[in-house]
């Protein structure tokens, strides 16, 4: 390795971001999530190709997340020292590799495995990916950065799921597959070509992994996370039964497109507020979500309120992916090395979110019956609005407060950052 030349971060007076970089960021997410559930569209043609049931293909779904939730945190520490371009290429690469094998495997254990690599890889990315845009920009844009670099999750949720779902009808579901890898492999000259590299964590500065969450501010924060996405799954993925006996069963797709757009909306306006207003955005995530459950279980049974309460829960989530972390990388920065390695827990309390909501709403549906899922919904909120609140000082600060109090300092009071790239 040469010797590496000091980077200069733009001037705090230049509103400009370095799109074409974070841009590339966003498409990473895009594939994450475009891999994770293109399978759910298209299990029909997949199980007969496979020549299993339904329900055996739709478990590919699930071990994509079980690969996330186990290589999260022990790869994130793992690799913790190495450039953190290299690593992205690596985790893209994965992604080419996994879709690659899905497109032209015929055999279902070679499927799950390449399913099972895709997850890992993805925990990989997502550890990754909000760190890095917060290091491609002054402090001041942190935040604006990362939503950015999180708009591919609601784009692929909203347009980029259902439009893969069509495509895979007109050309075949394996073609849909391989249109992936060429994609990864697109964007790996992308990121070559747009992407800054920075340097990983110097191994004496590395914090041990048990000490993560003991930095102020992580625990708060990984528990709103898990509380806030295990009450969104809780109901999301049990929307289907929940809207059949209100006669929407043949409307579950308008009703998602709705939560979808109400989610677009959000997280442009996370994007354009977090900076400052990051302890108001997760109040206010909660407050709207916690209203839409509530009016789904006390008025569920109107289809013109249900998708006035999708609108609010689609306002309400959007943005969460980015408020949270933002609020983890603020919780971690004073650590230094530790930010990536919380932002694994932040993504394996998600992937432990979506299985727990599975889970715990499967059995709630045989036990209570579908009207109970926004109650309990509802619970699970609360107690992400109450961390949330007496969370003031670390976890959720007032970033406006915390922001000035910085710029009052003198430049050579300034803490400098590690912006060297390798």
């Amino acid at each position: 390795m040469t010797h590496a030349t000091r980077f200069r971060r733009p001037s705090p007076r230049d509103d400009r971001l370095p799109l074409a970089g974070l841009l590339a960021l966003a498409t990473a997410g895009f594939v994450t999530i475009m891999t994770e559930a293109l399978p759910a569209g298209i299990l029909p043609a997949m199980s007969a190709d496979l020549g299993v049931s339904e329900s055996a293909a739709g478990q590919s779904v699930m071990v994509y997340a079980v690969g996330s939730l186990l290589a999260a945190v022990p790869l994130t520490a793992a690799t913790a020292t190495w450039p953190r371009r290299r690593l992205l290429l690596t985790a893209i690469s994965g992604f080419a590799l996994a879709n690659t094998v899905t497109a032209v495997s015929s055999s279902y254990p070679l499927t799950m495995t390449a399913r099972f690599l895709a997850g890992v890889v993805a925990g990989l990315l997502w550890a990754l990916v909000a760190g890095y845009a917060r290091r491609m920009v002054p402090a001041e844009r942190r935040g604006r950065a990362t939503a950015v670099a999180m708009a591919g999750t609601p784009v692929a949720l909203s347009i980029g799921v259902p439009a893969g779902t069509s495509l895979a009808g007109l050309v075949g579901w394996r073609s849909t597959f391989g249109i992936m890898t060429l994609l990864s492999l697109v964007l790996v000259v992308w990121v070559i070509l747009a992407v800054p590299s920075f340097p990983g964590a110097v191994r004496e500065s590395r914090l041990p992994l048990r000490k993560v969450p003991a930095i102020p501010g992580v625990a708060p924060v990984l528990t709103v996370t898990l509380t806030f996405v295990l009450a969104h799954n809780l109901l999301y993925t049990y929307i289907a039964p929940f809207l059949g006996p209100v006669g929407l069963a043949d409307r579950v797709d308008v009703v998602l497109l709705t939560f979808g757009v109400a989610s677009l909306g959000s997280i442009l306006a996370t994007g354009a507020l977090v900076d400052r207003h990051l302890r108001r955005l997760m109040i206010a995530g909660c407050s709207l979500f916690a209203a839409a459950a509530l009016l789904l279980g006390l008025l569920g049974d109107v289809p013109a309120l249900v998708y006035v309460s999708a609108a609010i829960w689609g306002a309400g989530f959007g943005g969460a992916a980015t408020v949270l972390q933002t609020a983890s990388a603020e919780a971690a920065g004073a650590a230094g090395a530790a930010g990536d390695v919380a932002q694994s827990l932040i993504v394996t309390c998600w992937n432990i979110g979506i299985a727990g909501g599975a889970a715990a709403g499967g059995v709630l549906l045989g036990t209570a019956g579908s009207g109970s899922l926004p109650w309990w919904a509802l619970v699970l909120v609360a107690a992400a609005f109450l961390v949330t609140v007496t969370s003031r000082r670390h976890g959720f600060p007032n970033l406006a407060r915390r922001l000035a109090r910085d710029q009052a300092l003198s430049p050579a009071a300034r803490p400098d950052e590690d912006v060297t790239p390798v």
